[in-house]
């Protein structure tokens, strides 16, 4: 006889606001305990000394969670000129010193350097796996740590703020894999200066925007299930650029089924014009639910992940 897993059968994202010194792992967990879900993910660590945009995935959306995982992000983060660390945030031991100091013309004008897909080597002090190991616990075992370059793209950067002579604050609308911190290395070292991230948030990840974002203190406040359930998000709300197909109930039935269901000509020239180039996934649904993500193929939509809502 199966175990009956534990909690409840919540599905949703909840768009956390994640606060200053809590790392993503110990968010989920609280998130998940409040909720009493039965399971539940992030899409996409967020470091503990950074705050800002953490998508929660409960329940049945920890199914869409590597579609979130690609979805493009923004940033806002503050350079603190003259040393720089050796994890180039506030927390690392410093490994040089500088005087200079560069003007915000300075910074504005280096920035389209970054701007496209750009080569990029990561942090030593970061989540890549080396022969199996964090390339994180090896730097801090005292190891030298050599990670290759990658290709990432920032399509914008732009200058916030530049408060006093020794911070200047910007932003940067960027794909998966890019490192904030090895951005301000690369930026500091074209200008000939030292510098580190002593700030930073993320402002969006896809659809999940700090403005509709709801924190630990908010979701505790709230205080019963009722009332928590309204911070909740569709499951589909990580599937922003995927085409959408209403299907019918005897179609759904055979989707959960894990049967593939015949489509129209017409259906298939409008999820045609909505699928990106190189993909072939579609989201079917019926009654306003999700029903199951598929590949459309000859016609056909196949179901490769089936949701139970």
């Amino acid at each position: 006889m199966a175990r009956r897993r534990k909690g409840q059968a919540v599905s949703g994202w909840i768009n956390l606001d994640k606060g200053y010194d809590l790392g993503s792992t110990t968010a989920v967990t609280r998130v998940r305990r409040l909720f009493d879900a039965q399971k539940a993910g992030h899409a996409g660590t967020l470091d503990p000394l950074a705050t800002g945009v953490l998508p929660i995935a409960l329940g049945e959306a920890t199914k869409t969670v590597p579609f979130l995982m690609d979805a493009d992000k923004s940033y806002r983060f503050t350079i603190a000129w003259g040393r720089t660390t050796a994890t180039y945030d506030r927390e690392g031991e410093t490994l040089a010193t500088s005087d200079v100091r560069p003007g915000p013309d300075a910074v504005a004008a280096l920035l389209p350097r970054f701007i496209g897909e750009i080569d990029q080597i990561p942090p030593a002090y970061s989540a890549i796996k080396v022969d199996g190991e964090r390339a994180y616990d090896l730097a801090r075992a005292g190891e030298t740590v050599e990670l290759a370059a990658r290709k990432v793209v920032i399509h914008a950067a732009r200058l916030a703020e530049a408060p006093d002579a020794d911070h200047v604050t910007l932003e940067i609308d960027c794909g998966k894999g890019t490192y904030v911190r090895a951005l301000v290395r690369d930026l500091a070292e074209g200008l000939g200066a030292c510098g580190h991230v002593s700030a930073l948030r993320r402002t969006r990840v896809g659809r999940f925007h700090e403005a509709d974002g709801v924190t630990l203190d908010m979701l505790e406040e709230m205080g019963y299930e009722a009332r928590r359930s309204e911070a909740l998000l569709p499951v589909e709300t990580a599937l922003d650029d995927i085409p959408v197909l209403a299907v019918t109930d005897e179609d759904a039935f055979r989707l959960k089924q894990g049967r593939s269901v015949v489509l129209v000509p017409r259906q298939v020239e409008m999820v045609r014009a909505g699928l990106k180039p190189g993909s072939r996934t579609v989201s079917a649904m019926a009654g306003g639910m999700m029903v199951a993500l598929c590949e459309m193929r000859a016609g056909r939509l196949e179901p490769s992940r089936v949701f139970h809502l």
